[in-house]
């Protein structure tokens, strides 16, 4: 299998078809952050009557040239005054109270001048005045929230409006995380070797799934053993639908991720791709289980999981994820060296409007340098056919925020 031109690749993944999305009911308040499986729409009218928006006086509008009203009843908020308002008289009404029938206006407390039992017509309001009309919020039938709704905390508002207590929700994709190689330490663990290095790959894919709507199954690290790596992952993959690892997918003599990917009898997608960093990223699946195999190297595995990882876990929850990519302008010039999509990390700027990069401070070398995307860092898209860049050129840029 070839190496792919990467926009080969992002159309394999868009065109992932999933054959059964799991859902299940969520209490409101519990349903933050998750998407909606279904379409939100309503069953009445909000408000259902009319209904004051103000402290005042309910009144026919005709009768404010009257100049005196007398004040009839009064009508407060939650309670089914059986009185009307005729001609010459008024009800005072609160905010939230159902409008008095034979009203059609609320003129404010502020407008006029209680005297005894009448009120003194201070000031006159127009026709309907504070008056919220049936259906001012919302109408019987109208769908006020879209299926593929990421939930914010709007959207549980307006649910416990319409007395939906367990909404239909796309259960959050469950992402296990493997890191593999011998000399990796975990977070914690004492080094005993000039030869061991602190894993960082397992902990930045773990905040990256929680970031994008995932839920994290963090296994740690394994050694570069293939039994080890066979057992760890068809593990993995019976408690997830992503399994996404870092290292083991080069060509070297313990890279056997590859290798365990086929023998699990998966799909493969694509296998290496004609990008840097991480051409040799692999993406396999297994029914609707995925499997995303990432490089080693920290930065290499952290821009492909943006690249790949995350549209996989939007798509399970049947959405479609788009990268955010906007132009910017080169502060500096840019050296296109190699036919490949690179992905190079920047500096960032937006100013009236218009976004612009350079590479002050950013580091060149191998692809582990993850501290190049400290800061306000987005990542520069040049694609393979691309020419070296000048000071000036229009740029396409991926925001990582």
């Amino acid at each position: 299998m070839g190496f792919l031109h990467f926009d080969e690749s992002i159309e394999i993944i868009k065109n992932i078809e999933i054959k059964r999305y799991k859902t299940k009911k969520l209490y409101l308040t519990d349903t933050l952050g998750y998407v909606l499986a279904e379409d939100i729409i309503t069953d009445h009218n909000s408000p259902a009557f009319p209904t004051s928006a103000m402290d005042g006086y309910a009144v026919k509008h005709k009768d404010l040239g009257l100049g005196r009203l007398k004040i009839f009843g009064i009508n407060p908020a939650g309670t089914d005054l059986q009185k009307s308002v005729v001609t010459g008289q008024c009800i005072k009404t609160f905010t939230g109270s159902l409008m008095p029938e034979g009203s059609d206006t609320l003129i404010p407390i502020e407008n006029v001048t209680v005297e005894g039992d009448e009120i003194i017509i201070n000031e006159v309001v127009p026709l309907g005045f504070s008056v919220r009309e049936i259906g001012e919020n919302y109408a019987q039938g109208q769908k006020l929230i879209a299926q593929g709704t990421k939930i914010n905390f709007t959207d549980i508002g307006v649910m416990a409006s319409l007395n939906i207590v367990a909404p239909l929700v796309f259960e959050k994709p469950r992402v296990a995380i493997l890191s593999t190689g011998s000399e990796l330490l975990e977070l914690g663990e004492m080094q005993r070797g000039d030869a061991q290095i602190r894993s960082s790959n397992n902990y930045i894919l773990e905040a990256i799934v929680k970031k994008y709507g995932g839920e994290a199954i963090q296994l740690g690290c394994i050694s570069d053993d293939k039994e080890s790596i066979l057992h760890h992952i068809d593990v993995a993959l019976s408690q997830s639908d992503i399994v996404v690892t870092t290292g083991g997918v080069s060509v070297g003599d313990f890279d056997f991720v590859k290798d365990v990917i086929y023998e699990l009898g998966c799909e493969v997608l694509f296998q290496g791709v004609r990008i840097k960093p991480g051409q040799h990223i692999m993406v396999a699946r297994r029914e609707d289980k995925f499997i995303i195999a990432l490089p080693g190297f920290a930065y290499s595995s952290t821009v492909t999981a943006l690249i790949y990882l995350v549209p996989m876990i939007v798509k399970l929850q049947q959405g479609e994820f788009n990268l955010k990519i906007v132009e910017a302008i080169l502060l500096e010039p840019f050296n296109k060296r190699i036919p490949k999509a690179e992905f190079t990390a920047c500096n960032y700027y937006l100013e009236n409007g218009q976004y612009s990069i350079d590479f002050k401070d950013k580091k060149s070398g191998s692809s582990a340098i993850l501290t190049n995307m400290l800061g306000s860092t987005a990542l520069l898209m040049t694609k393979e056919e691309d020419q070296p860049k000048k000071v000036g050129d229009k740029v396409k840029i991926l925001l990582i925020d």
